[in-house]
């Protein structure tokens, strides 16, 4: 039972449909405050840098992420001079123009539900503002958040098919979305990369996964590291953290979970890395065109993170954790 480590140096690439973007990217919610409590802009920008220097080339982020557009004015600003070595997605539907009507659906959160709007005639809007907080003429990769419980995916995906017409979208992205939805949209315009939550703690939708791999799309797992937990370094979250919100970080939930992924981390003590480094590389080893985006707000981290691209997981490895998993109920829900 052995992991090889290839040279670190720079990071392999992957294909998210017509994109190339390293193996792991970098999930930027974490960087606005009220995600893992309060952060200032300075450590925002130092850990986004980071991540660059450590060479990540995807940076996903969102219109909902941070008030008023904070965390799409912070990489825009970040970034402005680097522009060019970073593809830099992001989301659309839950930053609302005043006078947008919000259309809620459910969630296993805490908090019970979401809201957007991804109403067509609203998109083109929604890709200018991000564009202007961006500091950019152009978003590569560009999601509905979630699909709009009032409006067909379909008529949303026109929308942004226009506006890759026009030249202010390269991609199309879709997030959070079924294996049916994934395929009508698909028929509308080609999709790049689907988004979903995909960890040890999590798995993904096979059915999902099964249209991707059919349609030549790329997998990009969010919460690849369930919310910090699989890094075996969270414990009791506090005031203005949002993981209050997710069951699985509910005090006897934790406790539990604690106990459950035990054996994982054994698995990485004997191999010499971090609970982190394994959770990532293991996902990796799932899919050839999943990118995995963990996000985290310490340089030391991120560049541990992105080291576990270079990581390679032998068979019987393989087994090992797929004994563990499949023993293994979380307890608690997830969003969706």
């Amino acid at each position: 039972m052995t992991i090889t480590h290839k040279p670190l140096g720079p990071l392999p690439s992957r294909r998210l449909g017509g994109l190339d973007v390293s193996a792991l990217g970098f999930g930027a919610m974490v960087l606005s405050p009220g995600v893992y409590g309060e952060i200032d802009d300075a450590r925002a920008e130092r850990a986004l840098l980071a991540a660059v220097d450590a060479g990540a080339t995807l940076v996903d982020t969102s219109d909902g992420y941070g008030a008023d557009g904070h965390n799409e004015r912070l990489i825009g600003r970040t970034l402005r001079n680097r522009r060019d070595e970073v593809v830099i997605a992001t989301k659309f539907g839950f930053r609302l123009p005043e006078g947008v009507e919000p259309h809620p659906f459910p969630v296993g959160y805490a908090f019970g539900e979401l809201a957007v709007n991804a109403d067509p005639k609203h998109v083109r809007g929604y890709a200018e503002a991000s564009l202007r907080e961006l500091g950019t003429d152009r978003i590569d990769l560009y999601y509905p958040h979630f699909p709009d419980p009032q409006v067909p995916l379909e008529d949303t995906v026109g929308a942004v098919a226009g506006l890759i017409e026009a030249g202010l979208v390269r991609h199309l992205g879709l997030s959070n979305v079924t294996a049916a939805q994934l395929r009508a949209a698909h028929a509308v315009h080609p999709v790049s990369a689907v988004q979903t939550e995909w960890s040890m703690w999590r798995p993904a939708d096979g059915e999902l996964l099964a249209a991707a791999r059919e349609l030549g799309v790329g997998i990009v797992a969010w919460s690849p590291l369930g919310a910090g937990f699989l890094t075996g370094t969270v414990g009791e979250v506090g005031e203005g953290d949002f993981r209050q919100h997710m069951p699985r970080f509910d005090a006897a939930n934790h406790r539990a979970n604690s106990d459950r992924f035990a054996p994982v981390r054994g698995i990485a003590a004997e191999l010499g890395i971090t609970p982190a480094q394994l959770a990532l590389a293991w996902l990796l080893d799932q899919d050839p065109h999943v990118v995995p985006i963990p996000g985290s707000r310490t340089p030391a981290h991120i560049e541990e993170n992105l080291a576990a691209a270079h990581i390679r997981i032998s068979a019987s490895v393989r087994d090992r954790i797929a004994d563990v998993l499949a023993g293994t109920d979380v307890a608690g829900g997830t969003l969706l």
